[in-house]
């Protein structure tokens, strides 16, 4: 038997702002030396007989999650082949699943067992999980569609539910109130997991018959044959788009006679919220969580949680059932019960076109990271940072200069028809309308203070002309 866990690292995760962001989205949020994308491929990749990995991923996140990869390579032996499908958009999950089974039945054959997983979920209890796949596995194999239910332990109204008789389903449930969820517990169903199993064939097969239209505009993303020496299929943006936006649930699994369920307790969790996530930190007497980085000072207060990504002191005083979320550019306190609500903010931010929805102060590209220190009227400064090998694109501004001062490391810059290069405490000026490039010759980081002066300072103010990123 071939396995081939896919990894579908798709949403925003709104309900995590500010530490989600849409360019550094829910699976890269650090719940301690892992980001759970990580966690994820872990795995993954230490199930059985696993030797080849996919990854389903936006294209603007897509050297983010190679950069976590190679973080875990760094500290343990990685031999499974890593294989890219590159989203231009999102479609939801539907889509995102057809693709890869295409994929998958071009590369390991329509017998290959897929092991479909969200990026953003939380399983703690190793063995449980990998006892969970086994049974779902010989499942898969006697040609059904598998999904993942997990044993309640609590009635949860953020959660579909699973009404199962054996391993047979009899239906699934949207997300009830709570009076129909306590229901649901006390009648032993289960939770909705969002994780399947089944052959690529099975399920090409299973979305012929029940979304012929999804299969239809899928195919027409990767209709030649796939070259078995690549690992990497970027869809094409204009099929893409079209290509129906629908979930899993509703093209397959709520219509098809063949769904299996495999209940299982495997220390879930979704971290669907910020209650969700304040549940992986213990409580004080008084209810309070603060978790490991942030330093509080708690007067009279209980059941508030607490997390801070700078080196701000948090003091409250006589509050209760709060959630307060703080880093560099961004605030968040709300009400524990209306933690749901916070996807609303995120969609102010958008209607306002603040960038806040999008990113962080610190942000990544392929090639390092750039901190936005500070900006006015006509300035701002920014504190860059290019790996070793890494390379800003050959570009051009039209309505600013800039000032790179090296800190450390060393730059090699291609200004104009000029090409220097230079150390710590020396610099270069670049007016507007000049090309330009950075490239780091060194094998430690370069460290450089950025300076731009100009009447527009927005980030869309570029023209790449060459770049080793394939950035348009």
């Amino acid at each position: 038997m071939v396995l081939v866990p896919v990894i579908i690292c798709g949403g925003a995760g709104s309900r995590l702002w500010p530490v989600s962001r849409e360019l550094h989205p829910k699976p890269f949020i650090k719940l301690d030396q892992h980001s759970l994308i990580q966690k994820t491929f872990l795995r993954a990749t230490n199930l059985h007989s696993v030797d080849n990995v996919v990854t389903v991923i936006n294209k603007d996140t897509y050297f983010l999650t190679l950069d976590d990869y190679a973080d875990l390579k760094k500290s343990q032996p990685i031999k499974t082949q890593q294989h890219f499908i590159l989203e231009p958009v999102g479609r939801n999950t539907a889509p995102a699943i057809a693709i890869s089974a295409l994929y998958v039945a071009q590369k390991f054959g329509e017998d290959a067992v897929m092991l479909v997983l969200p990026a953003d979920h939380l399983i703690q209890k190793t063995q449980g999980f990998q006892d969970a796949v086994n049974e779902a596995t010989v499942l898969a194999q006697a040609g059904r569609v598998v999904t993942f239910g997990i044993r309640p332990t609590h009635a949860e109204t953020g959660f579909g539910y699973i009404e199962a008789n054996g391993n047979d389903v009899v239906r699934f449930i949207e997300k009830p109130n709570l009076a129909d969820a306590e229901s649901y517990v006390e009648a032993g169903y289960l939770w909705n997991a969002g994780m399947f199993c089944f052959t690529a064939g099975t399920l090409i097969a299973e979305l012929e018959r029940h979304a012929p239209n999804v299969m239809q505009a899928v195919r027409k993303c990767i209709s030649s044959p796939s070259d078995n020496a690549t690992r990497e299929l970027e869809l094409p943006e204009l099929e893409f788009s079209a290509v129906e936006d629908i979930s899993i649930d509703y093209a397959l699994m709520e219509k098809s006679d063949i769904v299996s369920v495999v209940a299982c307790d495997i220390g879930w969790s979704d971290i669907g919220s910020w209650n969700a996530m304040s549940e992986l930190t213990p409580a004080d007497e008084r209810g309070n969580q603060v978790t490991r980085e942030s330093e509080a000072i708690m007067i009279d207060s209980k059941n508030c949680y607490i997390k801070s990504d700078t080196n701000r002191i948090i003091a409250t005083v006589g509050t209760e059932d709060l959630v307060i979320i703080d880093t560099p550019d961004a605030l968040l306190i709300a009400d524990r019960k209306n933690v749901q609500d916070v996807k609303k903010v995120v969609t102010h931010l958008k209607s306002i076109k603040h960038e806040a929805y999008q990113l962080h102060r610190t942000v990544n590209r392929p090639w390092g990271t750039y901190t936005t220190l500070e900006e006015g009227d006509g300035f701002k400064m920014k504190r860059i940072v290019v790996k070793p090998g890494g390379s800003l694109s050959l570009q051009m501004h039209h309505h600013r200069s800039e000032h790179w001062i090296v800190v450390s490391g060393a730059a090699k810059i291609v200004n104009g028809d000029n090409e220097q290069l230079i150390h710590p405490n020396q610099s270069t000026y670049i007016p507007a309308g000049q090309t330009h490039r950075l490239t780091n010759p060194g094998v430690i980081d370069c460290v450089m203070i950025e300076v731009q002066v100009g009447s527009y300072l927005g980030e869309d103010d570029i023209v790449r002309f060459k770049d080793i990123y394939g950035r348009k």
